[in-house]
């Protein structure tokens, strides 16, 4: 009885790491593509010599995660639920580990993340050092003999200069038996200090086998249908190995989205203020978070590969053609700063609640004036 507020609260709160109706990561069943690091984290706790700081790296959506609660519960469960040979870290979904790091309500697992706002309805932009502060409570108490704790930081990449610092003195002092699991797309922005003390497991992209068969397990537990098969290698170019990114663009028109994109990059230096208009209406507004992620996801991802053709002159003749109309010789520096001011942008624009509207006219300003130096 005591764990039922919990388990209503999972049911009825939307968390900030999972997308629309697929599966959190904690309820994945299986993870694809990351069998090496599994298998490093399942020898690591079976030596005995377990480091207690892992910091969890790779681009958004591969299965970080996924892979950070399939360890906790392998930590969390008893002796004779894992896996002997210590290669994989499944865990029996009849336990009593798994049944309780699902419904986040087992004692030894903390998990640190962006919390949801009553009064706002939605996610702070921040993990802020009060959420971190409940590390206290959690590590005062006392655990069973032989019993593991887990804290899952996710994302390390969203704590501030306040909670970063209280993290780090529990890093710098971790108590037995207790391993920190801190999962971050941009390990380069995290504090020197917490780099130092974790031990870095970076994970790939996926291949296109390995995406194919995520997807598909995320599709599978939903009532929406899979991609159809002439969409497949379109959508694995665009979703460069991550499942979210693949499950974005399949749902919500993503082609249809990365083509209007296209067509304003090709337009450019002009730009079509009418049809300008008429996206950033269908981005504004929480109810399309989602498509307005997406959005940013593809226009960043497209500028970056025009970028890198530009530099390396590498790359499909349609792509190096647009590349070198819209980036002089001497432009790529004043480029990169442009893809930076973007993201910049938007994260402030998120932070304070800034009109989406204009902050996306902004951005084909932008884009326009930067093309124009060409």
């Amino acid at each position: 009885m005591a764990r039922a507020p919990a388990l209503q609260e999972i049911e009825e709160l939307p968390e900030a790491d999972r997308l629309e109706e697929f599966p959190h990561p904690r309820a994945t069943k299986q993870v694809f593509g990351h069998g090496t690091a599994e298998r490093d984290l399942a020898q690591a706790f079976a030596s005995g010599r377990m480091h207690h700081g892992w910091l969890i790296t790779g681009r958004e959506g591969i299965g970080k995660a996924t892979l950070a609660y399939r360890f906790a519960r392998h930590m969390l469960a008893l002796p004779g639920e894992r896996d002997p040979k210590a290669e994989k870290l499944d865990v029996p979904e009849t336990s009593t580990a798994h049944r309780q790091v699902l419904a986040l309500s087992h004692p030894g697992l903390l998990v640190l993340r962006r919390p949801w706002d009553h009064k706002t309805k939605k996610h702070i932009s921040v993990i802020p050092v009060d959420e971190v502060r409940r590390l206290r409570n959690f590590l005062a108490h006392s655990t069973a003999t032989g019993t593991w704790r887990a804290v899952i930081v996710d994302s390390a990449d969203e704590l501030n200069i306040a909670s970063a610092n209280a993290l780090l003195k529990s890093l710098e002092e971790p108590p037995p038996r207790t391993v920190f699991l801190l999962i971050s797309s941009e390990p380069g922005r995290l504090l020197p200090t917490i780099r130092s003390r974790c031990r870095r497991l970076d994970l790939s992209a996926l291949g296109n086998a390995d995406l194919r068969h995520a997807v598909l397990q995320a599709i599978g537990t939903t009532d929406v249908g899979p991609p159809e098969a002439r969409a497949w290698p379109v959508l694995e170019r665009l979703a460069e190995g991550s499942v979210r990114r693949l499950l974005m663009l399949a749902g919500g028109k993503g082609l249809e989205l990365h083509e209007r994109i296209m067509a304003q990059l090709r337009n450019l230096p002009r730009v079509d203020w009418a049809l300008v208009h008429t996206l950033s209406d269908e981005l504004s507004g929480a109810a399309n978070q989602t498509r307005f992620e997406l959005f940013y996801d593809l226009l960043l991802g497209e500028l970056s590969r025009l970028v890198r053709v530009r530099a390396t002159g590498q790359g499909a003749a349609e792509d190096l053609a647009l590349a070198t109309r819209l980036i002089a010789d001497d432009g790529l520096p004043y480029w990169a700063e442009l893809w930076e001011r973007i993201i910049s942008d938007k994260a402030e624009a998120m932070a304070i609640n800034l009109d989406r509207k204009a902050l996306i006219l902004e951005l084909f300003a932008g884009l326009a004036k930067a093309a124009r130096r060409s």
